[in-house]
Protein backbone atom coordinates (compact mmCIF):
# COMPACT_ATOMS: atom_id res chain seq x y z
CA UNK A 1 0.00 0.00 0.00
CA UNK A 2 2.77 2.23 1.22
CA UNK A 3 4.32 1.94 -2.42
CA UNK A 4 1.27 2.69 -4.42
CA UNK A 5 1.20 5.81 -2.56
CA UNK A 6 4.36 6.50 -3.31
CA UNK A 7 3.70 6.00 -6.55
CA UNK A 8 0.65 7.72 -7.07
CA UNK A 9 1.45 11.29 -5.00
CA UNK A 10 3.84 12.31 -7.86
CA UNK A 11 1.64 11.27 -10.81
CA UNK A 12 -0.93 12.62 -9.44
CA UNK A 13 1.09 16.13 -8.87
CA UNK A 14 2.43 15.82 -12.24
CA UNK A 15 -0.96 15.22 -14.02
CA UNK A 16 -2.12 18.08 -12.58
CA UNK A 17 0.88 20.24 -13.33
CA UNK A 18 -0.07 19.50 -16.91
CA UNK A 19 -3.57 20.48 -16.89
CA UNK A 20 -4.74 23.42 -18.24
CA UNK A 21 -5.56 25.97 -15.63
CA UNK A 22 -9.04 26.26 -15.04
CA UNK A 23 -10.38 29.87 -16.56
CA UNK A 24 -11.23 32.39 -13.92
CA UNK A 25 -15.03 32.67 -13.44
CA UNK A 26 -16.64 35.27 -15.59
CA UNK A 27 -17.09 38.83 -13.90
CA UNK A 28 -20.43 39.61 -12.57
CA UNK A 29 -22.69 41.05 -15.49
CA UNK A 30 -24.12 44.57 -14.51
CA UNK A 31 -27.73 43.15 -15.70
CA UNK A 32 -28.97 39.93 -17.46
CA UNK A 33 -26.98 38.45 -20.13
CA UNK A 34 -28.35 38.00 -23.64
CA UNK A 35 -26.59 34.44 -22.94
CA UNK A 36 -29.68 34.02 -21.20
CA UNK A 37 -32.23 35.01 -23.03
CA UNK A 38 -35.15 32.48 -23.64
CA UNK A 39 -35.44 31.82 -27.28
CA UNK A 40 -40.06 32.19 -27.64
CA UNK A 41 -41.67 31.09 -30.90
CA UNK A 42 -40.96 33.08 -34.00
CA UNK A 43 -43.19 35.64 -34.49
CA UNK A 44 -45.70 35.96 -36.45
CA UNK A 45 -46.46 37.46 -39.84
CA UNK A 46 -49.13 39.99 -38.74
CA UNK A 47 -46.82 40.65 -36.01
CA UNK A 48 -44.21 41.65 -38.08
CA UNK A 49 -45.89 43.72 -40.36
CA UNK A 50 -46.98 45.58 -37.21
CA UNK A 51 -43.46 45.94 -36.26
CA UNK A 52 -42.36 47.37 -39.67
CA UNK A 53 -45.18 49.96 -39.87
CA UNK A 54 -43.76 51.36 -36.66
CA UNK A 55 -40.92 51.54 -37.87
CA UNK A 56 -41.85 53.00 -41.24
CA UNK A 57 -44.12 55.25 -39.48
CA UNK A 58 -41.22 57.20 -37.19
CA UNK A 59 -39.12 57.06 -40.36
CA UNK A 60 -41.67 58.28 -42.45
CA UNK A 61 -42.65 61.59 -39.70
CA UNK A 62 -38.50 61.92 -39.70
CA UNK A 63 -38.48 62.53 -43.84
CA UNK A 64 -35.91 58.95 -43.69
CA UNK A 65 -36.04 56.61 -46.39
CA UNK A 66 -35.58 53.28 -44.96
CA UNK A 67 -35.59 49.36 -45.59
CA UNK A 68 -36.84 46.99 -42.83
CA UNK A 69 -36.55 43.02 -41.87
CA UNK A 70 -38.04 41.40 -39.76
CA UNK A 71 -36.60 37.94 -38.69
CA UNK A 72 -37.50 35.08 -36.33
CA UNK A 73 -34.87 33.92 -33.70
CA UNK A 74 -32.77 31.83 -36.20
CA UNK A 75 -32.31 35.10 -38.85
CA UNK A 76 -34.93 33.58 -41.13
CA UNK A 77 -36.73 36.51 -42.85
CA UNK A 78 -40.14 36.81 -42.29
CA UNK A 79 -41.50 40.75 -43.72
CA UNK A 80 -39.57 42.82 -45.62
CA UNK A 81 -40.16 46.13 -46.97
CA UNK A 82 -37.82 48.87 -48.53
CA UNK A 83 -39.48 52.67 -49.07
CA UNK A 84 -38.68 54.47 -52.59
CA UNK A 85 -35.42 56.08 -53.04
CA UNK A 86 -33.95 53.78 -50.17
CA UNK A 87 -30.41 53.20 -51.12
CA UNK A 88 -29.91 49.86 -52.67
CA UNK A 89 -27.44 48.89 -50.18
CA UNK A 90 -29.58 49.01 -47.41
CA UNK A 91 -31.83 46.92 -48.35
CA UNK A 92 -28.97 43.83 -47.68
CA UNK A 93 -28.04 46.03 -44.46
CA UNK A 94 -31.27 45.60 -42.64
CA UNK A 95 -31.43 42.12 -43.00
CA UNK A 96 -28.33 41.43 -41.98
CA UNK A 97 -28.84 43.42 -39.12
CA UNK A 98 -32.10 41.76 -38.18
CA UNK A 99 -30.23 38.39 -38.60
CA UNK A 100 -27.23 39.97 -35.96
CA UNK A 101 -29.68 41.01 -33.22
CA UNK A 102 -31.51 37.79 -33.40
CA UNK A 103 -28.76 35.38 -33.36
CA UNK A 104 -26.75 37.39 -30.78
CA UNK A 105 -29.79 38.14 -28.83
CA UNK A 106 -28.48 42.05 -28.55
CA UNK A 107 -28.81 45.09 -30.32
CA UNK A 108 -26.49 45.83 -33.11
CA UNK A 109 -25.94 48.58 -31.08
CA UNK A 110 -24.07 46.57 -28.38
CA UNK A 111 -20.98 44.74 -30.97
CA UNK A 112 -20.70 49.39 -32.24
CA UNK A 113 -20.36 50.00 -28.73
CA UNK A 114 -17.87 47.04 -28.24
CA UNK A 115 -15.52 47.98 -31.29
CA UNK A 116 -15.48 51.64 -29.85
CA UNK A 117 -13.71 50.39 -27.08
CA UNK A 118 -10.62 49.71 -28.21
CA UNK A 119 -8.61 46.75 -29.48
CA UNK A 120 -9.77 44.46 -26.77
CA UNK A 121 -13.19 44.31 -28.27
CA UNK A 122 -11.72 43.53 -31.81
CA UNK A 123 -12.81 39.73 -31.75
CA UNK A 124 -16.02 40.84 -32.92
CA UNK A 125 -14.57 41.18 -36.06
CA UNK A 126 -14.46 37.43 -35.97
CA UNK A 127 -17.95 36.60 -34.69
CA UNK A 128 -19.91 35.29 -38.01
CA UNK A 129 -22.71 37.35 -39.05
CA UNK A 130 -22.09 39.95 -36.29
CA UNK A 131 -23.00 43.35 -37.32
CA UNK A 132 -21.34 46.39 -35.58
CA UNK A 133 -23.62 49.15 -36.96
CA UNK A 134 -26.85 50.34 -34.68
CA UNK A 135 -30.32 49.81 -36.41
CA UNK A 136 -30.90 46.01 -35.71
CA UNK A 137 -32.46 45.25 -32.23
CA UNK A 138 -33.71 41.80 -30.75
CA UNK A 139 -38.05 41.27 -30.55
CA UNK A 140 -38.79 40.42 -27.11
CA UNK A 141 -42.49 39.05 -26.06
CA UNK A 142 -43.72 37.82 -22.66
CA UNK A 143 -39.52 37.87 -21.73
CA UNK A 144 -38.68 35.53 -24.83
CA UNK A 145 -37.11 36.03 -28.30
CA UNK A 146 -39.24 35.84 -30.82
CA UNK A 147 -37.36 37.47 -33.92
CA UNK A 148 -35.42 40.95 -34.08
CA UNK A 149 -35.38 43.96 -36.74
CA UNK A 150 -33.11 45.58 -38.53
CA UNK A 151 -33.29 49.38 -40.25
CA UNK A 152 -31.18 51.06 -42.73
CA UNK A 153 -31.46 53.61 -44.77
CA UNK A 154 -30.16 57.24 -42.61
CA UNK A 155 -27.22 57.41 -39.85
CA UNK A 156 -26.92 54.39 -37.91
CA UNK A 157 -28.73 55.95 -35.21
CA UNK A 158 -31.66 57.21 -37.40
CA UNK A 159 -32.03 53.49 -37.93
CA UNK A 160 -32.06 52.71 -34.50
CA UNK A 161 -34.65 55.34 -33.18
CA UNK A 162 -36.77 53.64 -36.02
CA UNK A 163 -35.86 50.00 -35.04
CA UNK A 164 -36.59 51.10 -31.26
CA UNK A 165 -39.70 52.64 -32.54
CA UNK A 166 -40.91 49.13 -34.16
CA UNK A 167 -39.77 46.84 -30.96
CA UNK A 168 -41.78 49.27 -28.76
CA UNK A 169 -44.82 48.89 -30.95
CA UNK A 170 -45.08 44.81 -29.22
CA UNK A 171 -45.42 45.94 -25.86
CA UNK A 172 -48.40 48.83 -27.51
CA UNK A 173 -51.46 47.85 -26.78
Amino acid sequence: MLLAQILFLPLAALLAADAPAKPAAPAAAAGPSAYATPIGMGISVDLAKKVAAAAAAEAKKNGWFMAIAVVDPGGTLIYYEKADNTQMGSAVVAIEKAKSAALYKRPTKAFQDGLAKGAENWRILTLAGAIAVEGGVPLMMEGKLVGALGVSGDLSEHDNQCATAGAASLSAK
